[in-house]
């Protein structure tokens, strides 16, 4: 194997992802803005609109931009301008959390951290193990 070929390998290994991830987050809660929550979520308030918040059970309207840490998107709904009709109790748990901190009309950016995503098995081709994700959500609407 060329050397190239094993740096891209090792790129999208389990550890090396793991060590990317805790790095990006321990550096991440040092900005003006952050928080974190007891289970490792982190996220920054960019629009707060005071309103009613879903619960574990509730269907929501979201507008999300989510994206590896190396910039990768993985899903745009601002750029379809479609929102996506989801429940939450079917969400990778760090977006369960996340969505029951916010009011009708917010918009937050989240920084799920991959025990609480898609873990040390990541998903097909699409999320390597061990991934941090960033999301950019708006709250659109709570329809039950």
């Amino acid at each position: 194997m060329a050397k190239r070929e094993k740096r891209e390998k090792n790129k999208s290994s389990a550890g090396y992802n793991q060590k990317i991830g805790e790095d990006f987050l321990k550096q991440n809660t040092q900005k003006e803005g952050v928080f974190e929550t007891s289970s490792g979520l982190q996220y920054k308030v960019v629009e707060d609109v005071e309103g009613e918040k879903p619960n574990v059970y509730s269907t929501v309207l979201i507008h999300q931009r989510a994206l590896l840490l190396n910039g990768n998107i993985l899903e745009d709904t601002y750029r379809k301008n479609k929102p996506d009709e989801v429940k939450l109790e079917e969400l990778i748990e760090g977006l369960q959390e996340g969505l029951q901190l916010m009011g009708k009309g917010s918009r937050y950016k989240f920084w799920v951290p991959s025990e609480l995503a898609w873990g040390r098995k990541g998903t097909s081709s699409k999320i390597p193990p061990n991934a941090v994700l960033s999301f950019d959500i708006r709250l659109v609407d709570i329809l039950d």
